[in-house]
């Protein structure tokens, strides 16, 4: 069996995540059995390349895929109204957009 940090692998591998207890309520435990290797490596090369433990790579791959954050339409587009309303004093022409693309960036 693997727990997280050791760093030989086996079929049996077992990731027991655990969760910080915040003012007396215990929070939900995880237990991943039977990970494939390569599943567990991929899983340790992001977790690295993301400066995160295998448990916080763990807990946002599972949120990015469930959508625990759902989007405020409502405030999303407050936002994009405050943002145009910041450049209607400096309108871009179809010609200058089309001229700054062509150029590239510096």
């Amino acid at each position: 069996m693997v727990g997280i940090g050791l760093d030989f692998l086996s079929i049996d591998t077992i990731i027991t995540p655990y969760w910080f207890h915040s003012e007396g309520v215990a929070v939900p435990n995880l237990t991943v059995k039977n990970i494939p290797d390569e599943l567990y490596l991929r899983l340790k090369e992001v977790a690295r390349a993301h400066h995160r433990s295998m448990n916080s790579e763990i807990i946002f791959c599972v949120e990015k895929t469930l959508g625990t954050h759902r989007v405020d339409v409502s405030e999303h587009l407050a936002i994009a109204r405050k943002l145009r309303l910041k450049t209607t004093d400096h309108p871009i022409t179809t010609d200058e957009l089309i001229a700054a693309r062509n150029t590239g960036r510096p």
